[in-house]
């Protein structure tokens, strides 16, 4: 009889691999190939400790490699060999709590099809109820008190596990198998409907019909969902949505709408093949596309935008929910406006009872407060523009380890900040715009939270150079003696490069709207050479003067005008612009004296501005209602011919290229007052942006050599633009764009760690 040669191995499994079934898979997959061991949680993964045969325990390598749950994310398989021990069986045993932290849980995970035919299913146990889940699906990050990611790190830790919960729960072959958030009707959360005094209306699936009564009825829910409460109202009801526009004070900037599957998607917007793999996935953003002419939803959804920001349920309570309501729902975030989101219920009902009618709750705590993320198709391929609940905190893994912990405050506006040690990234949550003392206080604790999570308390912390940003003041305030300025479009480059694996150099076309230079004045039409922690500024725009700093941003015919004023040395055609129909004479007068003076009048590079000012000029719009309206409006405005570009200039001062816009500028404004359609207005000036990008990348390769290119900044999220430039670029560079990581300052923060690792000493 052949002598079986037992061996031993120790396997250390790094990446997404805590909150998503793999345990119980590797359970299964031990006694598929006959091995005994055990597998446990660790701070940093999971480890396994296998024992039998060793062809057998090489399958096994390769197929926890090859073959792990979807919601998975394997990084890395570590291996030595152990002594052999005579075990009997294989089993999963208790966490570690010991040694090096990593955030190995993964992000909240949409609702499953096992699941959710689970919650239609008039015979099962979990019919209607709110809050089915599996290892496969459910809450995740945002329940995580702490790691190792078990149940009593968690907010369902109150909730003791019923005995059919408990044997779900404790069976290798059900696929509930140690999956943390595990609850039925029996012992699990519950809802609430409350007025907004607190009063309690209805509980249990109860709730839900109330709730869905009522929004046909044109009333506003608050509605408590994973990572925060959102506010929800008839999509398709014009009083309802202006209701809900009053009293949240948001003027014009679209709300998403949630809808309950991709028909009902396919019903509202255009959808291509990516689009729908986007909205299906398993992070369930919301997606930008396309509006359908006639789709029934309420102009007032999304005003002048021929967008639509559709997100599909990603909770059983959002499918049930949508079914008892029977139409599409605004579904935006609980706060008003600029504020973060409400997460915890005393403060919803604090924040939100001038906005809700009535508050749809549940007794399931929210740990960590999480925003839906954003995200829109370009080039034909996924471009995260907001990245936060599906996304956080999956790392992202560097190229280049770096050599101490470092903490990265972000930008002041779409703030993130991000956590980096040894090969991994982590950016943290989106928080917002840090204008009041309601978002830095959010900030601040989502910092100390994934500080606690990593066990790690940074040594290096980059910042912004603007001095007076508030994530600039958080950092200048921490006690960690190395601190780090980070130039803002250094950092795009930075990022981008960091999320592609490139050590550099790299030229680095960075555009975006404003930035603080290292010269003082606002960049934001940036060419950079960059090398790790150093960059170069090879090109930039013509700068045109912002009469009122700020408030020409809000104030956008000041910057049409500062750019009529150049292009025509100060005798524009104003009297056939339709724009100055609108403006007052008398404010216009006031307004050149101020950039006459340079009072108030700062110099600006920002291509974003250019955006602003030919897009005030082509739909006679003088004002914004929100950061980046007018130029998003302008580009959702041209027309899809490629007919004709407007021309430009480059001219070289004190060693850097300008690209003079001037002719550009001049060009539009006579097809506009000659009476050509905006639309193709539009369509010639961004294939002449397009023009000006590729001609200054050309123009740095042949000095500097055919080097990857990257696009970046919150131009880059113009997909017009952006597919533009790549088609100027195709064959000849390698050129890269954003995608798991925002290409505008929500994504800023990841380049801030990786220059300041570089700079620091």
């Amino acid at each position: 009889m052949p002598v079986v040669v037992v061996e031993g191995r120790r396997i250390r499994v790094r990446g997404t691999v805590q909150g998503v079934g793999f345990r119980p898979w590797i359970y299964r997959l031990a006694h598929e190939e006959g091995l005994s061991g055990r597998v446990l949680n660790d701070p940093c993964g999971v480890t396994i400790e296998a024992f039998g045969p060793p062809e057998a325990l090489a399958t096994f390598l390769r197929r926890i490699g090859a073959e792990a749950p979807p919601a998975a994310r394997v990084r890395e398989v570590e291996e030595e060999r152990i002594p052999a021990q005579t075990i009997q069986d294989f089993a999963i045993v208790s966490s570690e709590g010991a040694g090096t932290r990593r955030v190995s849980i993964p992000p909240d995970l949409a609702t499953c099809p096992e699941c959710l035919r689970e919650v239609g299913d008039p015979r099962d146990r979990r019919h209607l109820y709110a809050f089915t889940n599996c290892t496969h699906c459910g809450p995740r990050y945002t329940i995580a008190v702490d790691v190792p990611y078990d149940r009593p790190a968690t907010t369902m830790a109150r909730f003791e596990m019923c005995p059919d919960c408990r044997r779900e729960y404790e069976d290798p072959a059900d696929r509930r198998f140690h999956a943390q958030p595990v609850a039925c009707p029996a012992c699990g959360p519950r809802l609430t409907l409350r007025d907004a005094a607190g009063d309690v209306l209805a509980a249990r699936a109860d709730a839900i019909v109330f709730a869905a009564a009522e929004l046909a009825q044109g009333r506003i829910v608050a509605v408590k969902g994973l990572g925060g409460y959102h506010l929800a109202c008839d999509a398709t009801s014009p009083e309802a949505v202006r209701r809900l526009r009053e009293r949240k004070k948001r003027d014009e900037k679209p709300f998403a709408v949630m809808v309950a599957d991709l028909p009902a998607a396919r019903g509202l917007a255009e959808l291509g093949p990516a689009e729908e793999r986007l909205l299906g996935s398993v992070e369930r953003p919301i997606v930008l596309a396309r509006r359908r002419p006639g789709n029934g939803l309420a102009p007032e959804v999304a005003p002048g935008n021929p967008l639509a920001g559709l997100i599909l349920a990603y909770t059983p309570l959002h499918h049930l929910l949508l079914a008892a309501v029977g139409r599409p729902l605004v579904m935006t975030s609980g706060n008003l406006s600029e504020e973060p989101m409400a997460a915890e219920d005393g403060e919803a009902l604090d924040r939100l009872a001038g906005i809700a009618d009535l508050f749809l709750a549940h007794d399931r705590e929210i740990e960590n407060r999480c925003d839906d993320s954003v995200a829109r198709v370009i080039a034909g391929r996924p471009t995260v523009l907001r990245r936060s609940r599906g996304y956080v905190p999956r790392p992202v893994r560097l190229r280049r380890p770096v050599r101490r912990p470092v903490l990265a405050c972000g930008a002041h506006l779409k703030n993130t900040f991000c956590l980096a040690r040894g090969d991994e990234a982590w950016l943290g949550p989106h928080v917002g715009d840090l204008d009041n003392l309601e978002a830095i206080c959010a900030f601040e604790e989502q910092v100390e939270r994934l500080q606690r999570f990593l066990d790690v308390r940074p040594e290096v912390i980059a910042h912004d150079l603007h001095p007076d940003y508030a994530s600039t003041l958080y950092a200048l305030q921490r006690p960690e003696a190395s601190k780090v300025a980070v130039q803002h479009h250094h950092a795009h480059v930075a990022s981008a490069m960091a999320e592609h694996g490139l050590d550099g150099p790299v030229l680095g076309l960075a555009w975006d709207g404003t930035g603080y230079g290292s010269d003082g004045t606002a960049w934001g039409g940036e060419l950079l050479l960059v090398d790790g922690g150093s960059f170069e500024r090879l090109a930039t725009l013509r700068p045109l003067r912002l009469a009122g700093s700020d408030e020409a941003i809000r104030q956008v015919w000041r910057i049409a005008l500062a750019a009529l004023d150049d292009a025509y040395d100060g005798a524009p055609p104003l009297d056939r612009l339709r724009l100055f129909d609108v403006v007052p004479e008398r404010d216009v007068a006031v307004v050149r004296q101020m950039a006459a003076k340079g009072l108030r009048s700062p110099l600006a590079h920002g291509a974003g501005r250019y955006f602003d000012a030919l897009g005030a000029l082509g739909l006679a719009r003088p004002r914004a209602t929100y950061e980046g309206q007018v130029a998003l409006e302008w580009n959702l405005a041209a027309d899809e011919t490629r007919a004709g570009s407007y021309p430009f200039d480059v001219v070289e001062e004190d060693g850097i290229r300008r690209a003079d816009l001037r002719p550009l500028v001049r060009a539009a404004v006579e097809d506009l007052v000659s009476g050509v359609p905006p639309s193709r207005v539009s369509a010639r000036f961004h294939e002449g942006m397009a023009d000006v990008a590729a001609a200054l990348v050309r123009q740095a390769a042949s000095e500097r050599g055919r080097l990857p290119v990257v696009l970046t900044g919150g131009c880059f999220q113009n997909a017009r633009l952006a597919e533009a430039v790549l088609r100027r670029l195709e064959g000849g560079f390698d050129v890269r764009l954003h995608g798991e990581v925002p290409p505008g300052d929500g994504g800023i923060a990841l380049g801030q760690a990786l220059v300041a690792d570089a700079a620091a000493t």
